[in-house]
C-alpha cells in the first residue's frame, strides 16, 4: 500500500509539474506556495520569483480591490459562486504586459476541513480572444452592409 501512496504522490506532482496550463495555490492571504512550471511559461515568473509574493503580481491593478474583497469574503465565509464555473479574466505577465485567461478555482482544506487557501487552474487564451474579436468586428461589419442595402 505504501508503494502506491508513492506512486500516487508522483504521479500528482508529474501532473502538476508538466502541466503546461498554470496551476497554482495561494494561502488564506493570497501568498503563493505553488507555481508549476505551466505558470512560469504563462506569466513569465519563476517560481522561485513569485513564491512567497501575492497573487497582486498576476492581477491588474484594476482589478485588485474586487478580487482582494471577494477573496476575503471567500476565506471567511467558504463560500464562492465560481467553484463550477469557468472564469474569464485579464491578467498581467511579467513586466505588465495584459493577457486573457481562463481558469477554475477550487478551495483548498486541510484535515480538519479547514480552509487554507485556493488552487487554480489557468489558460492563456489570448490569441484565441483576439481571433474572436476580429471576427464579432467582421460579423458585424457584414451585418451593417446588408442592413444598409
Amino acid at each position: 500500500m505504501e508503494e502506491i501512496m508513492t506512486d500516487t504522490r508522483l504521479i500528482y506532482q508529474q501532473i502538476i509539474e508538466n502541466s503546461q496550463d498554470a496551476i497554482l495555490f495561494a494561502d488564506r492571504d493570497g501568498i503563493v506556495n505553488l507555481w508549476n512550471s505551466g505558470a512560469e511559461a504563462i506569466f513569465g515568473y519563476k517560481a522561485e520569483e513569485i513564491q512567497g509574493k501575492n497573487l497582486d503580481l498576476i492581477i491588474p491593478e484594476k482589478l485588485r480591490q474586487r478580487h482582494w474583497e471577494g477573496y476575503r469574503r471567500v476565506m471567511k465565509t467558504g463560500e464562492t459562486r465560481y467553484g463550477k464555473e469557468l472564469l474569464k479574466v485579464p491578467a498581467m505577465r511579467n513586466h505588465g504586459r495584459t493577457i486573457s485567461v481562463e481558469f477554475t478555482v477550487m478551495l483548498v482544506r486541510n484535515r480538519q476541513n479547514e480552509i487554507i487557501g485556493t488552487a487554480a487552474i489557468i489558460r492563456d487564451v489570448t490569441e484565441r480572444w483576439k481571433q474572436e474579436k476580429e471576427l464579432k468586428k467582421k460579423l458585424k461589419f457584414f451585418e451593417n452592409q446588408l442592413m444598409s442595402k
